[in-house]
C-alpha cells in the first residue's frame, strides 16, 4: 500500500522558511514537497535589502528593515546553518549581500527555488476539524492570493509560519509626539546615514540596531543622542555619540524631555525600539493564542499552540543565534508531524508553557521579554536535538557566540575587524 504524505505549508522565504523547505524536502518518506508562500519577488526575507521604503510596485508593504551598510553582528563561523558553513575564503563578519548570496546557495543546494510561489499573500491559515480529537484530526485550509487578485484554497496537513518578526515596527507611547517638529522614524525605515549628516538625532534605544545606527550616524556628520533605559554602557564610544535617560514627554513646543529633567531640542527622533508580532493571516482567539505587541503564548516549546500542535511557529525567539536555532527548531517540528516525537496532552503541555515562562519571570525577565533567550537558547537548542534524536549543535558554537558577545561589549566599534576559524567541535581560533 502506498503511503500518503503529509502536505506541509511554509509561510515565508527567508531563511526560516528555506531551512524548513530544506528539511522537508530531506524526507521524501514521509513528506510531499512543500509549498512555500513568499509575499515578494525574492528569497532571504529580512536579508533582502530594499532601499525603497513603505509600499512597492504592487501597493504591499515592504517588510525588509536591512539598511545598506549593515555588517552582521555574528560571525559567519556560528551564523551558518550546522550542515552548511559560509565560504572559508570570506572574512568573519559579513555585509548583508553576502547573507544574501549565502541564502540563494542554500536554495540551489537543496533544490528549494521549485517549491516556492513568489509574489503570492497567504491571506488566511485556518483549522478545519475532522473529529472531536482536536488535537490528531486538524487540516489546515490557506487561502492566498496572487499578483493577479486570483484567490487560491488549499489543504494541507500542517502550516510553518516563517514570516518572522522584524517588519512591523514598536513605537512605544511618547507624550506629546505630535507636537514634535523634526522628523520622526523608525529604524524599519532607515536605510543610510547621509541625509541626517550636520542633524541632531536623538535615538531612542541601544540595542543592536540602536547602536550600530548611531555610529553610523555620527560617521556621517551627526551629532547623536543616544537616549535608553539599560545601565549606562561603559564601553568607549564615538566623539559624537552622547548617552542620555529614556524619553519621557515631547514638550508644547516641540523640545524632548528626559526622565533625568533634561531638555533638548533634536531634527529627527529615530525609534530604534523593535518589532511587534503580527500575523493578519491567523485567527488568534480560534487558535487559543493571544498575540501581543511582543509576546505570542501559549506556544509548546516556542513553537505550537497546545490546542493545534500541527502549526508551527518558527524563529520566533529573540536574542540567539538564528540559523542554528531555525535548524533545530525545524527538526524538532518534523520529528512531531513523522511521530518520532510524542506530545503530551494538550492540558500538559499548557502546563510546561507557563511554567517555563513563570520560571522567566522568577528570574527578573520583564513581560516584553519573555521570548528573549540569551543563556537559555543552547540548554533549549540541545533539548529539542535529544527528543528528537537529532546531532545536537557543536559546543563551540556557543563558546565563539559568548566571545564576541563580550567583545562588542568592550570594543563596539572594531569588534568586527576580527577573523576566526573553527578548528573542532570544540575549538576556535582568533586568526591574526
Amino acid at each position: 500500500m502506498k503511503m500518503v504524505l503529509q502536505r506541509v505549508a511554509v509561510v515565508g522565504a527567508g531563511a526560516a522558511g528555506l531551512c524548513a523547505a530544506r528539511h522537508i524536502l530531506s524526507r521524501p518518506n514521509s513528506f510531499a514537497c512543500p509549498v512555500v508562500f513568499e509575499l515578494t519577488d525574492n528569497i532571504g526575507g529580512t536579508w533582502c535589502y530594499v532601499e525603497r521604503i513603505g509600499q512597492d510596485d504592487h501597493g504591499r508593504p515592504i517588510h525588509s528593515s536591512m539598511y545598506r551598510d549593515l555588517r552582521t553582528n555574528l560571525p559567519k563561523e556560528v551564523m551558518a546553518f550546522p550542515d552548511f558553513p559560509f565560504d572559508p575564503q570570506l572574512s568573519s563578519f559579513l555585509p548583508h549581500q553576502e547573507i544574501q548570496k549565502y541564502l540563494k546557495k542554500y536554495c540551489h543546494a537543496h533544490n528549494i527555488w521549485p517549491q516556492i510561489r513568489f509574489n503570492t499573500m497567504v491571506e488566511k491559515v485556518k483549522p478545519v476539524v475532522l473529529a472531536k480529537e482536536v488535537e490528531k484530526n486538524t487540516m489546515w485550509e490557506v487561502t492566498s492570493c496572487d499578483l493577479s487578485g486570483h484567490q487560491k484554497t488549499e489543504i494541507f496537513d500542517s502550516v510553518f509560519v516563517c514570516s518572522g518578526h522584524y517588519s512591523e515596527p514598536y513605537i512605544p507611547n511618547v507624550p506629546g509626539m505630535k507636537n514634535f517638529k523634526g522628523k520622526l522614524l523608525h529604524s524599519h525605515l532607515y536605510r543610510y546615514a547621509e541625509p541626517f549628516s550636520g542633524q541632531s538625532v536623538v535615538v531612542l534605544g541601544a540595542k543592536a540596531s540602536g547602536l550600530d545606527i548611531s555610529i553610523e550616524l555620527v560617521k556621517a556628520g551627526a551629532k547623536v543622542t543616544l537616549s535608553h533605559g539599560r545601565p549606562r554602557l561603559t564601553f568607549p564610544l564615538p566623539s559624537g555619540i552622547r548617552q542620555s535617560s529614556p524619553v519621557v514627554a515631547i514638550e508644547d513646543n516641540g523640545s524632548i524631555r528626559f526622565q533625568d529633567g533634561s531638555v533638548d531640542q533634536a531634527d529627527t527622533l529615530m525609534f530604534c525600539t523593535g518589532y511587534k508580532f503580527r500575523f493578519p493571516f491567523l485567527d488568534a482567539d480560534q487558535l487559543g493564542l493571544k498575540i501581543q505587541d511582543h509576546m505570542v503564548s501559549p506556544l509548546y516549546r516556542y513553537m505550537m499552540p497546545p490546542a493545534f500542535p500541527s502549526l508551527f511557529f518558527i524563529s520566533i525567539c529573540k536574542m540567539i543565534c538564528p540559523f542554528p536555532n531555525f535548524n533545530c527548531q525545524v527538526q524538532f517540528a518534523l520529528a512531531v508531524l513523522d511521530g518520532s516525537v510524542s506530545l503530551p496532552s494538550r492540558a500538559e503541555m499548557e502546563d510546561d508553557v507557563h511554567r517555563v515562562l513563570r520560571d522567566k519571570v522568577d528570574r527578573g525577565f520583564q513581560q516584553r521579554h519573555l521570548l528573549d533567550m540569551f543563556e537559555d537558547q543552547w540548554e533549549y537548542c540541545d533539548m529539542l536535538a535529544r527528543t528528537a534524536g537529532f546531532p545536537p549543535l557543536p559546543p563551540v558554537i556557543q563558546g565563539l557566540y559568548k566571545e564576541v558577545w563580550r567583545q562588542r561589549q568592550v570594543h563596539p566599534e572594531n569588534y568586527r575587524s576580527h577573523n576566526y576559524r573553527l578548528i573542532s567541535d570544540s575549538q576556535w581560533e582568533l586568526l591574526k
